[in-house]
């Protein structure tokens, strides 16, 4: 049976608008989502970061999760907010460079401090992870895998983020136009084919509108910014991550999934978007409301061709169905 993968990047209040004093009040918002959770027997996986991870009350309820095992904590980062420190731009707070623009030794050192904070906090091994703002590469993948880890969830197929700057004169994000749907063992040296990295991928679940002929289009035409925006407003990707309008895209994506007889589902949500005006997506308490009513319908919706499983629990299963690389 296919798994259903629901993914929480838990990180603080209202980040997009680049505050310089982090909050995070919607740590107190997550019971509500975990009890819909449960009532359909999904298991989510919070893909935590470190403003989280030092909340006492955001501490408590991962604990609670973990012992009645309702749940996974997994490790996000978002480099420019995350011990050690190591300025990169005039502005990090500003800018939120991504984790793959610093040099490897910090790389390496913000992830350790990230996996020792999570581990000492929760007292479980961290196997799973996200990268902030979906930037992932080949160098990132390679020190996660050293450091135990088992799964990442940060490609977005279909996706380009190289016009998303971190840096001012970096390159951008990372370009997954071109990566599997499904998962796949990584290469240790190119994170879009299959190889034998120990590190599993699990890539988020966004189906492409578009026609065979404009895909071959728009992957052609990334020099011109005007075409590759009009493509990209003409024909969107669709993300299974709720909006507050999105019921039915998010039922067909379901319906598309179960036609490819795809072996993942992959859900995610902002923790802050649980939270009225935690987001700029859901400002107000309506609209958190309409926000429930449309996530207790689609998981409804899954009905039995679905199981629950966190991402940990997913790669038990696909491990097991397929020889370790």
């Amino acid at each position: 049976m296919a798994s259903f993968l629901i993914t929480i990047d838990t990180e603080g209040d209202g980040l997009w608008s680049g505050p310089s004093e982090i909050t995070t009040r919607n740590a107190g918002f997550l019971p509500r989502f975990q009890a819909l959770c449960e009532k359909y027997g999904f298991y989510p996986t919070y893909l935590t970061n470190y403003e989280m991870a030092t909340d006492d009350s955001f501490i408590a309820f991962g604990r609670d999760v973990i012992r009645r095992g309702a749940g996974e904590i997994g490790m996000h980062l978002h480099a420019w907010h995350s011990p050690p420190h190591f300025p990169l731009t005039a502005n990090d707070t500003k800018y939120m460079p991504y984790l793959i623009e610093y040099p490897l030794d910090v790389i390496r050192s913000k992830i350790e401090y990230m996996t020792r904070r999570l581990e000492g906090t929760f007292k479980v091994k961290m196997t799973s992870h996200r990268a902030g703002r979906w930037a992932f590469d080949s160098n990132y993948a390679n020190v996660l895998e050293d450091l135990g880890y088992t799964v990442d969830c940060s490609v977005t197929p279909g996706v380009d983020w190289q016009r998303t700057r971190g840096k001012p004169d970096g390159a951008g994000g990372s370009d997954y136009r071109n990566f599997p749907r499904q998962a796949y063992f990584l290469s240790s040296s190119d994170i879009s084919i299959a190889g034998k990295s120990k590190i599993l991928e699990v890539p988020m679940t966004i189906i492409e509108s578009r026609s065979p002929i404009a895909r071959v289009f728009a992957h052609h035409i990334p020099a011109l910014p005007i075409l590759d925006h009009a493509c990209r407003r003409l024909w969107p990707v669709a993300w299974l991550r709720p909006n507050g309008r999105n019921l039915s895209s998010m039922q067909r994506i379901i319906d598309s999934c179960v036609a490819d007889q795809r072996e993942h589902v992959e859900f995610m949500l902002h923790s802050s978007e649980l939270m009225p005006g935690g987001s700029p997506t859901f400002p107000t308490e309506e609209s958190i409301e309409r926000l429930y009513e449309d996530m207790d319908a689609l998981f409804d919706y899954m009905g039995p061709k679905f199981s629950g499983d966190t991402l940990a629990g997913f790669y038990q299963k696909f491990a097991s169905a397929a020889p370790l690389p």
